[in-house]
């Protein structure tokens, strides 16, 4: 869910701290913004607990713990405080990140923190002691009931930084440590961790990370006061930002308010149902199912000893099929929630998120906590209802209470319990634990464990996949041919098969056998296409990510495909130019020996293109393959596996047709940073957005391979990656339309470009030479238009703008179109948009300070009544 449908869907709701402001006079002040103490409202609620430091309780919509809130919204939440940490410390510093979440509220927060940053490793504190791994630290937070924060990486280098890669064992020092809480409000629990971590792992640069920043005027001033101590650069990255107003004798009024509260709640006669409800909950005995996820062999179950990028790598396209077991065994539940446990809170939170995608259900996530908060079941009360059941984990500190709010009355008819196996105990199945209270709450209560992941050198002669898959008490016991007892999944994760080898043509696709080697799979006989306007709503709600599915191959009229030829013949010396210029530009400075690694499907083209320049000018024979990326999954990694497997990492140039705003260029540095060799660099032919240094050319001018889809890209379709059809040692699918092969003409692209290839030489030389002695750092410019334009037209989601020609084009092609901006005074590489727009009822605005000859909007506001019957656009109201 985006920010703004969260708040209308919060809107002229009663605000959940109204309760205790009125009693005891405390609010949340916003930081003079406008809607400022409207926008914290809705981020956060109040609540009483019983505390001798702080009466009150700054109780988060979008965390996760205490209130139930879509998965989506909660990870999301993370996610983009993460995409804002990699852009304040740029692409270098972000690689050498290392993320430090707090336990146990802020363990998920800071795990999708780390994934917006998507190259940094994570770790996160715990309260849970590991026998046999080595303590790095340790570290006291002030006004928590529960202050010991234990530090278990499993790399006792993780916390000094990353891994020189010439030396695997010598660590780099000073790499930026991102620091994440639910909550910065005094700021004495990120002192009290810099100053501990500081004597063991100095460092010049920290960045805090917090849903809020509710500190005073002092407490800011104090933490200045404490980076220039210790001579250390600190960030502070929040969503938004404001102070408590706290009146005077608060904390004194706030202890008085719940003992009132909880004398009067165990003498009414509520209380005592209730009570009689909970008593019964063991006789309720509603069956518990267990949901075999076959979570991924080797993948922690979250942060407590590091969780690296290539645990994303592996954890990501397996998500989908955990999801799909859970949704098998939920039947016909509308109303569900995913209960988390403690401080396992990713696992659940991930699974959540994927089973969004899978039903059509209402899902909710929160976690189970050590927390105790009092429960007033008011509207403006943040706490409306708790379960109490006893710890069911073993904890070092003893047994206890535990809590779970807001679950009791809130009409969920099916309830998802994620823990670890280690807290799958008796207790859990207990007459008074956690399953049985949630029984008396709920129709059907499901029970999914993840491994609980122990490192391998805890219990030597276990591999770690085995080592994560037992109960530490068992698997310290067990030969090491216990791995063949393990279910099948996890066996097969363990032994790959042989890698596939690339397809060609003219088998799959109508370019020639050496001209591209094809790594991915044939999914031509399996039925993937969906309707423009179908996949767009799916895409824009959440239910479905566009690579899980195919538009229908746009077949131009008889009229495009004449303007497509007349735009052909006009520009072809202009692409040929912009070939020779990329290729020479590789040549001389990326390596004598490129091994061409195109970006299916629209890098595909350019790659040809450029081996054949290469053949042409200087007799070289490079190896040319296409491979997959999807935006938000990653790139290929059985395809990355192939090629380092048969090349060196080194020679390989990523190449793609044009960059828009970048979000390709990033995600490629992101999915390389786990594989070793690969420079993350793409080759481009136009680089309007200005975000790579090796181009053809800047200026965004008419590509023709951006007019047409596969029937200028050999016939293959866009890649797809679902997990019923892609497996974990399979490459990403496409489909070679073998049918359109009469209105085929990526031949004749192909050769008419090449055509010009003599005549255009020497400028190629001219320009080679003045841009390899040039300034061509990246600028991004492309990037903050598209920002600039996204809040301009109230679309507030930069996905939804494509600029350029080239992706002005896919829109109208592939997407179901808004508007489209064109620069004032553009001429002929305009004239298919034009054409594309006419026939689809789209508007064009002509507008003045454009650093794109034109961008394309996708309808903001997508929903099935957004076309007409005819397809035909809906203009801006």
């Amino acid at each position: 869910m985006s920010e703004r449908a969260a708040r209308k869907e919060t809107a002229n709701v009663v605000w959940s701290g109204s309760w205790v402001a009125e009693r005891l006079g405390v609010d949340l002040v916003g930081d003079g913004k406008p809607d400022g103490d409207g926008e914290l409202r809705e981020l956060l609620g109040l609540a009483l607990r019983r505390n001798p430091k702080r009466a009150h309780l700054l109780v988060s919509n979008v965390l996760g713990k205490h209130v139930p809130q879509k998965p989506s919204v909660v990870y999301g939440a993370g996610f983009e405080l993460g995409r804002r940490v990699y852009a304040l410390l740029g692409d270098a510093e972000a690689r050498r990140a290392v993320v430090l979440g707090y336990a146990e509220t802020a363990t998920g927060l800071g795990h999708a923190v780390a994934d917006g940053l998507g190259v940094a490793s994570y770790l996160h504190s715990t309260r849970r002691p590991v026998d046999g791994v080595e303590r790095a630290g340790g570290f006291e937070e002030s006004h928590s009931h529960a202050t010991s924060h234990l530090l278990l990486p499993e790399d006792p280098n993780l916390l000094a930084g990353e891994r020189d890669p010439a030396d695997a064992g010598a660590p780099v020092a000073d790499a930026p440590l991102v620091l994440v809480d639910d909550e910065f409000s005094t700021g004495n629990t990120v002192l009290n961790t810099i100053r501990a971590l500081h004597e063991r792992y100095p460092r010049s640069r920290y960045v805090i990370v917090a849903l809020v920043d509710m500190r005073s005027a002092a407490d800011r001033g104090r933490l200045t006061e404490f980076a220039a101590e210790i001579g250390a650069r600190v960030d502070l990255v929040a969503r938004s930002s404001g102070t408590v107003a706290l009146p005077e004798g608060v904390l004194e009024k706030g202890r008085e308010l719940v003992a009132a509260q909880e004398s009067a709640a165990a003498t009414s006669p509520e209380a005592a149902g209730s009570a009689a409800r909970e008593a019964a909950a063991g006789s309720v005995r509603r069956p518990c199912t267990r949901v075999d996820l076959q979570w991924p062999a080797g993948v922690p179950d979250g942060g407590r000893h590091g969780f690296t990028p290539a645990h994303r790598a592996t954890l990501e396209p397996a998500l989908p099929a955990m999801a799909t077991r859970v949704a098998a065994a939920l039947g016909d539940a509308r109303r569900v929630l995913i209960l988390g446990f403690e401080e396992l809170m990713y696992a659940p939170l991930r699974l959540g998120t994927a089973l969004e995608d899978r039903i059509d259900a209402e899902v909710r996530y929160s976690t189970t906590t050590r927390s105790p908060v009092l429960a007033v079941d008011d509207p403006g009360y943040a706490i409306r209802s708790r379960l109490v059941f006893p710890a069911h984990d073993n904890p070092a500190d003893g047994p206890g209470d535990r809590y779970a709010y807001n679950v009791a009355g809130a009409g969920f008819d099916a309830v998802v319990v994620a823990v670890d196996s280690t807290a799958d105990t008796p207790e859990l199945h207990a007459a008074d634990g956690l399953l049985a209270q949630l029984a008396a709450h709920t129709d059907r209560v499901l029970l999914a464990v993840v491994p609980s992941y122990v490192p391998s050198d805890v219990r030597p002669g276990l591999p770690p996949h085995v080592a994560s898959d037992f109960p530490a008490d068992v698997a310290s016991d067990l030969p090491v041919h216990v791995a063949s007892d393990l279910p099948s999944y996890v066996s097969e994760r363990q032994e790959p098969p042989m890698l596939p080898e690339p397809l060609r043509g003219p088998a799959f696709s109508s370019y020639a056998p050496d001209d591209v080697g094809w790594l991915l799979q044939d999914l031509s006989d399996t039925e993937l296409e969906a309707p423009t306007e179908e996949r767009e709503e799916a895409i824009q709600s959440g239910g479905a990510h566009y690579a899980e599915s195919l538009p229908v191959e746009y077949q131009p009229s008889a009229q495009y495909q004449g303007l497509f030829k007349a735009a052909l013949e006009l520009s072809a010396a202009r692409v040929a130019r912009a070939v020779g210029t990329v290729t020479e530009t590789v040549l001389a400075e990326r390596t004598p020996r490129p091994v061409l690694v195109s970006l299916a499907r629209a890098g595909t083209p350019v790659g040809v293109l450029m081996r054949h320049w290469a053949r042409h000018r200087h007799g070289l024979d490079l190896p040319h393959y296409a491979i997959s990326i999807v935006r938000g999954r990653g790139i290929d990694a059985t395809a990355l596996r192939w090629l380092a497997a048969h090349h060196d990492p080194a020679d390989v140039v990523f190449v793609d047709g044009w960059t828009g705003k970048g979000a390709i260029t990033r995600e490629l540095a992101v999915a390389l940073a786990e594989f070793d060799g690969f420079n993350p660099e793409i080759a481009v032919l136009a680089d309007p957005g200005g975000c790579v240094r090796t181009y053809g050319t800047r200026e965004d001018f008419l590509i023709p391979s951006a007019c047409l889809n596969s029937t200028v890209s050999g016939l293959i379709s866009r890649t797809v990656l679902r997990s019923d059809l892609v497996g974990p040692d399979d490459f990403h699918g496409a489909k070679f339309y073998r049918e359109l092969s009469d209105a085929d003409v990526s031949g004749h692209f192909l050769d008419t470009v090449a055509a010009h290839f003599d005549e255009v030489a020497d400028a190629v030389d001219a320009e080679v030479k003045e841009l390899l002695a040039a300034d061509r750092a990246p600028t991004w410019e492309g990037w903050a238009a598209v920002e600039r334009i996204s809040e301009e037209h109230g679309i507030h989601d930069v996905n939804l703008v494509k600029p350029g020609v080239g992706e002005t084009t896919r829109v109208l092609l592939r997407r179901v179109p808004w508007k489209i901006l064109a620069k004032r005074g553009a001429g002929a590489d305009l004239e298919h948009i034009r054409l594309l727009a006419e026939q689809r009822g789209v508007p064009i605005e002509e507008v003045d300070e454009l650093p794109y000859t034109c961008v394309g909007l996708i309808h903001p506001k997508y929903t099935r009544g957004a076309t007409g019957a005819d397809g035909r656009a809906v203009e801006s109201k």
